[in-house]
């Protein structure tokens, strides 16, 4: 059981558990938003702006009938006794077979809204990366900066400290760069002073070519 509760423990503790765990709520608190600004901004407007173009009728009412079925009242008479029905000219959505275009647009503004969302979520999250990899790849270690104190140069100067590091580098570069020159000419003083059977070989055919 101790072994069980240990398992578990390590489970919901993962970094991507608790990752998943608060993208969910996060995510539900941000439906929350959409939907909000959807009803309640979004649609009031688009309904405004439908009736400019098409009359009296808001995004909630915008339905192409297929098959229409009216409402039917009944007719009573004197006595209270149903005599006959009346169209009253409102559709029977239950029976009647439309399009809902309304529904339709409604979709189309939350998945909007909820990509643009998304979208400004990621592009938010990957500048903190950014800058934050930046930072540390700019972030300056303990013998660097005895390093610049020990030459006057105040860390604020940003371009103080890049200078002076571009130009330690240029000299670490040139004196690498030198090193391995003087290693190549060792290296071939060396092979002139002993010559392998390869280079005796090559100064052999060097002189009958001569000959």
């Amino acid at each position: 059981m101790k072994k069980f509760f240990g398992e578990f423990k390590k489970f919901i503790t993962r970094g991507n558990v608790v990752d998943m765990a608060v993208g969910v709520l996060v995510g539900s608190s941000f439906t929350a938003i959409v939907n909000g600004l959807s009803n309640f901004v979004l649609k009031p407007i688009i309904n405004w702006i439908l009736m400019l173009f098409m009359g009296d009728k808001p995004l909630s009412e915008m339905y192409t009938f297929l098959n229409r079925v009216n409402l039917q009242e009944d007719v009573l008479n004197e006595a209270g006794e149903v005599i006959g029905t009346v169209d009253t000219g409102v559709a029977d959505l239950a029976n009647s077979i439309y399009i809902d275009w309304g529904s339709f647009i409604n979709a189309i503004i939350n998945f909007i809204l909820i990509a643009l969302v998304l979208f400004c979520i990621v592009k938010f999250i990957n500048k903190v990366k950014e800058e934050g990899k930046e930072a540390k790849e700019g972030k300056l270690t303990k013998d660097q900066k005895k390093e610049l104190k020990a030459n006057g140069i105040k860390r604020s100067d940003k371009a103080a400290v890049a200078a002076y590091f571009a130009e330690k580098k240029r000299l670490a570069d040139e004196a690498a760069a030198a090193e391995a020159a003087a290693a190549a000419e060792q290296a071939r003083l060396d092979r002139e002073a002993n010559p392998t059977t390869e280079d005796l070989l090559k100064q052999i055919l060097v002189e009958l070519k001569k000959n």
